[in-house]
């Protein structure tokens, strides 16, 4: 089955006429007759009956229309995106990050996004992921770059990578010099976590108990910033995202081992979202993004599973 088959049939469908079907599509009326009972031939059914001079559309051809027309306008609508100067999309993008993306990641997207496509609008709004969730659900946000939803039957998560997570202390620390550091180690250290309302708490809790250790948490934050500045003025650590450690802030990251805490960061779209020519062209920059920076296939399988807040 051939796509100009599937053209012939929607003309000959829209005009009921051989001789109006055959000038719509540019062909012979003997071709357009030949290429019609090539396509009943493959299905096995007669799509179309003459009756007189007259043309009728069988009960078979009536069910099928519906899906080819449709299939034919998502193709059609594919191949205009390419078409005029530019390729370049038009219309408002509204992306949701977390902390950790909002550093480098999404501003590294978006200016190669709006490189290709000027005219579109772009609105960046930092959450915590259950607020990103929230958010698409909502309609009130086209993508989110964050971590797996912890209830996702109404989203699609795209993972990109897994996300180690490690120790971060100043640079005058005990732990400054090492490389790395079990997680039972972290037993009695003075840490400064996230409040427990966010799931990598919950899950760093987990693995604490999973070894044994018990830290004592000095204190509890809702955002990673604070948590680094209390690293660097008291004698605490703090485990985050490698991605979430400025360059050049007098802060050392050290490793964490048995078990590594991980984390599978990816995007996070309505399910209906996916298919806007505006959703799927960001998608595809994060996907470069991801794999120019990781030089990992994007979309790795995880070890295990996570979510954030």
């Amino acid at each position: 089955m051939e796509l100009r088959h599937l053209r012939y049939f929607v003309a000959l469908a829209e005009r009921l006429s051989f001789t109006r079907a055959a000038a719509q599509v540019h062909v012979t009326q003997s071709t357009l007759s030949h290429q019609i009972k090539k396509l009943e031939d493959e299905l096995g059914r007669p799509l179309f009956e003459r009756v007189g001079r007259r043309v009728i559309m069988t009960e078979a051809g009536e069910l099928l229309l519906p899906s080819v027309t449709r299939a034919l306008n998502e193709i059609d609508s594919g191949v205009r995106l390419f078409r005029g100067p530019g390729h370049q999309l038009e219309g408002h993008l509204r992306i949701g990050a977390t902390h950790t993306f909002n550093i480098n990641l999404v501003p590294i997207c978006v200016a190669a996004f709006l490189s290709r496509n000027p005219s579109v609008k772009i609105t960046v709004c930092e959450y915590p992921a259950a607020e990103i969730e929230n958010g698409l659900r909502r309609e009130e946000l086209d993508v989110g770059i964050g971590y797996r939803p912890l209830e996702a039957e109404d989203l699609w998560f795209e993972p990109l990578y897994e996300e180690e997570m490690v120790l971060v202390v100043a640079h005058d620390h005990p732990m400054a010099s090492r490389k790395r550091i079990r997680m039972f180690e972290l037993h009695q250290q003075s840490l400064v976590l996230l409040t427990t309302d966010f799931a990598t708490r919950t899950m760093l809790d987990d693995w604490f108990l999973s070894v044994g250790a018990t830290p004592l948490i000095v204190a509890e934050m809702n955002a990673i910033a604070p948590m680094l500045g209390l690293v660097q003025r008291m004698e605490v650590g703090a485990v985050v995202s490698q991605q979430a450690v400025p360059e050049g802030a007098g802060l050392v990251s050290v490793a964490i081992e048995s078990p590594t805490p991980i984390r599978i960061p990816g995007i996070v779209w309505r399910r209906e979202n996916q298919e806007r020519a505006i959703v799927k062209s960001f998608g595809a920059v994060v996907r470069g993004a991801v794999l120019k920076r990781h030089r990992t296939k994007p979309g790795k399988a995880a070890r295990q599973k996570s979510a954030d807040r």
